[in-house]
């Protein structure tokens, strides 16, 4: 049988064309018409004027903590039931990430943990520098009552859209929902450069400073001169073909992903099984993309057994993200936590989410995940 990826690309004539086309255009080098367009084709979509891509969802947020201001010595409240990424973005700024725990009915950034603990750094005249909110797994957070604690503090938000590109807040394109928004287009994002991110802006300033910056800061002279310590982080217009290609079908893969979360709920309550698996739950302000169905069951063993279920058929499942507070690197930085992403941590997985996926495949994965369940069930005291 044919392995079942996690959330593989989904490509095909379209991109291969866009790419060749670009390749026999002579635009190798990192610049060119194929980049500006991607950035204009994402800025669009939007409604954002500025936009900068770059090399990786990684060098987007670093820049982007740059560009609110963020220095050595500051702190950043970052959500920590999210990848590495987010935090590791803020250490290279010099600054240090302290932990904002999940909200139960988002599985995003806790509004109320966050008014505490802007409260708690006010009262000790350390405010953070900026509050990183992560769209988690496609989903927006709860922008309004995260907004409105950070205006009340004049903190700046940084928008971790890095697997929302397509979702939406009431209405509000992911990605504009902060001051300062970044997307990945790595393999197995929502569109896929197979490397590479973009910073948007509502500022185009913000956006040219960031290009400058990801170009190792060099001046518009003829000869190499530098003012100031910049970086290689600019997209080549070759992978920026790839993801302008892709820009052409996010909505229907948007609307693929959306159809394997629904195929899986059909499968669940036909089985029985449905009243022991819990979906990510998705507010009525929330238009999610579907980037990864996310589910919880009844415990760790439970969890557990589906993984090795799914692995020995050749079919990719993972746990939900490690919280940040949990992770060895960062065990001794400062969290605000209420054991909400712990638990989803223990209890939670990743099911293969693939915008290519048939009804073949998820009837073999639901096979796998049903038949785990049941076992784990009909052995565990109710």
């Amino acid at each position: 049988m044919q392995r079942i990826h996690l959330s593989p690309p989904f490509v095909g004539d379209i991109e291969r064309q866009a790419l060749l086309d670009a390749f026999d255009s002579g635009w190798i080098a990192p610049v060119g018409p194929e980049l500006a367009a991607f950035e204009t084709a994402v800025a669009d979509r939007i409604g954002w004027p500025g936009a900068c891509a770059l090399s990786s969802g990684s060098a987007a947020l670093h820049l982007a903590l740059l560009a609110v201001g963020v220095e050595p010595g500051d702190d950043v409240f970052v959500s920590s039931f999210t990848f590495a990424a987010s935090a590791n973005a803020v250490t290279y700024c010099g600054a240090t990430p302290v932990f904002i725990d999940s909200e139960p009915n988002s599985w995003n950034m806790s509004p109320a943990l966050l008014v505490d603990a802007l409260a708690d750094a006010a009262e000790h005249g350390r405010l953070p520098a900026a509050v990183m909110v992560v769209d988690l797994y496609g989903q927006p957070a709860n922008y309004d009552a995260i907004r409105a604690v950070c205006d009340a503090y004049g903190v700046p938000i940084v928008e971790d859209a890095a697997e929302a590109l397509g979702a939406a807040y009431r209405g509000t394109p992911a990605g504009t929902l902060g001051d300062v928004g970044v997307f990945s287009f790595n393999g197995n994002k929502m569109i896929t450069t197979s490397g590479g991110g973009m910073l948007v802006a509502a500022d185009v300033a913000i956006a040219d400073r960031a290009r400058h910056l990801a170009t190792q800061a060099r001046q518009p002279v003829a000869h190499y001169e530098h003012d100031e310590i910049g970086f290689n982080y600019r997209m080549s217009n070759l992978v920026a073909a790839v993801g302008r290609a892709q820009m052409t079908r996010l909505d229907d893969i948007k609307a693929r992903k959306l159809a394997v979360r629904a195929g899986y709920g059909e499968r669940f309550a036909q089985s029985g099984v449905d009243g022991d698996v819990e979906f990510m739950p998705v507010p009525e302000w929330s238009d999610w993309n579907g980037w990864l169905t996310c589910i919880t069951v009844r415990d760790a063993a439970a969890r557990d057994r589906v993984i090795a279920a799914l692995a020995a058929d050749d079919i990719e499942s993972r746990p939900l993200w490690k919280p940040m507070h949990l992770q060895p690197v960062f065990a001794d930085h400062r969290a605000h936590m209420d054991g909400t992403s712990e638990r989803l941590f223990e209890r939670g997985l990743c099911l293969p989410s693939g915008a290519g996926l048939t009804d073949a495949d998820l009837d073999r994965i639901c096979g796998h995940v049903i038949g785990a369940l049941t076992r784990t069930l009909a052995t565990t005291p109710a």
